[in-house]
């Protein structure tokens, strides 16, 4: 049981060390266009994430796949600037009611690339573990549990700002997303420059 918690506290933490903020602005990014009436698609949008975050670090922790740490420290703020100024573009147009489509492939894609960012300091962790499938889960668990929780604040703040105060969806989600934007592109300017 120790083991787990550990884990589980790792993918918590992971996702909400206020230091390394690159998964919130992502997932405020995600959920900002949606509101609780949406709960089935957002659901299924953090689970298509964290399906690709430990796919990759499967992939990686069992040396298949390896990719330059500095090319995946530039192409995780460009995820979160795609997904953040796509909102802006399609403000207002309310939810598409898609089962499958651009959204959660998207999503499952940019898990990967967030997954191979945390896959070197991971294989440290677990590389005196024979099993390694086991952690990997109990991280994932605790990925899924915090990236909901960031969910539902972002829900909860929409829900709060839209309804008592009165600030239109449109508004909300291009003024949440242009916030992002601006958070983000130090960071693309950080780990994207070519010396």
């Amino acid at each position: 049981m120790d083991q787990f918690w550990f884990y589980f506290k790792l993918g918590l933490d992971h996702v909400l060390d206020i230091n390394a903020y690159d998964h919130v602005l992502f997932f405020i990014a995600l959920t900002v266009p949606y509101t609780f009436a949406n709960w089935k698609k957002i659901l299924w949008l953090v689970t298509m994430f964290t399906l690709g975050h430990t796919v990759s670090l499967i992939l990686a922790t069992y040396g298949v796949v390896s990719v330059r740490s500095s090319l995946v420290e530039c192409l995780i703020p460009i995820t979160i600037f795609i997904t953040a100024v796509f909102n802006i573009f399609t403000a207002g147009k309310g939810a598409k009611n898609e089962k499958f489509g651009l959204t959660f492939f998207t999503t499952l894609f940019f898990g990967l690339i967030h997954g191979l960012g945390f896959s070197t300091y991971f294989k440290q962790i677990v590389a005196s573990s024979s099993n390694k499938i086991i952690p990997l889960l109990e991280f994932a668990l605790g990925i899924e549990a915090s990236q909901i929780i960031v969910v539902l604040i972002v829900l909860i703040l929409g829900f709060l700002i839209q309804s008592v105060f009165r600030f239109n969806k449109r508004d909300w989600i291009m003024v949440t997303s242009s916030i992002v934007v601006g958070f983000v592109i130090p960071m693309l300017i950080d780990s994207c420059a070519f010396n």
